[in-house]
């Protein structure tokens, strides 16, 4: 590990693999792996908790693995019980919620927000400013432009969540705005400003 930094806090109950390095007025709560020839910048939270652990004493943090090559802009914040692939990168002012799984390869744009709950496969990449409501379903080779929005509530609001699922190989375009249990299949480009719902 290299530091050479100060104001960072990594917990004993985390795991940090090889030539890992770790910036300034970073935290790494309890059950974090992050795995070899991994970069965490400045200002980063990895393993936030989930609402209990403030609330409830016997709150234990889920498992969050971050695989080797990672490497996660200043200002992230990474929550508890997610897993990320191979050469996961995010940009600044990231946030992903709890329970989400990536693949290998994928990239997450610059204030980009992830709600938690979501699985996307290998190799998608967001560019800035995207929005993922919870339960949405992303397949391999996804791109998404920036201030897409996947929403998830059908009777706003409510208890109900029916997430976006995107097939493989398909391209969202920029401000397009998807509509809760939309479905986009393989090999589709969605055009700019796009409102989509239904089955395509």
């Amino acid at each position: 590990m290299k530091f050479n930094n100060r104001n960072v806090y990594i917990s004993e109950k985390a795991v940090i693999g090889k030539n890992v390095r770790i910036g300034d007025n970073t935290v790494i709560y309890d059950n974090v792996t992050i795995g070899d020839n991994s970069i965490i910048c400045n200002d980063c939270v990895i393993g936030e908790p989930a609402n209990d652990y403030y609330f409830k004493d016997t709150y234990e943090n889920p498992k969050t693995v971050l695989e080797e090559g990672a490497f996660i802009r200043s200002h992230s914040i990474i929550y508890a019980g997610s897993t990320f692939g191979k050469n996961f990168s995010t940009g600044h002012r990231v946030t992903i919620r709890e329970h989400s799984k990536f693949g290998n390869n994928c990239r997450i744009g610059t204030v980009s927000d992830i709600q938690g709950y979501v699985e996307f496969g290998d190799n998608c990449w967001l560019h800035s400013n995207v929005h993922i409501g919870q339960q949405s379903k992303i397949g391999n080779y996804v791109f998404i432009y920036p201030y897409v929005v996947f929403t998830n509530d059908p009777t706003p609001p409510s208890n109900t969540c029916i997430g976006p699922t995107v097939g493989d190989f398909s391209q969202i375009a920029v401000g397009t705005v998807l509509l809760p249990a939309s479905v986009i299949g393989k090999h589709s480009l969605v055009g700019a400003q796009s409102l989509v719902g239904g089955k395509i």
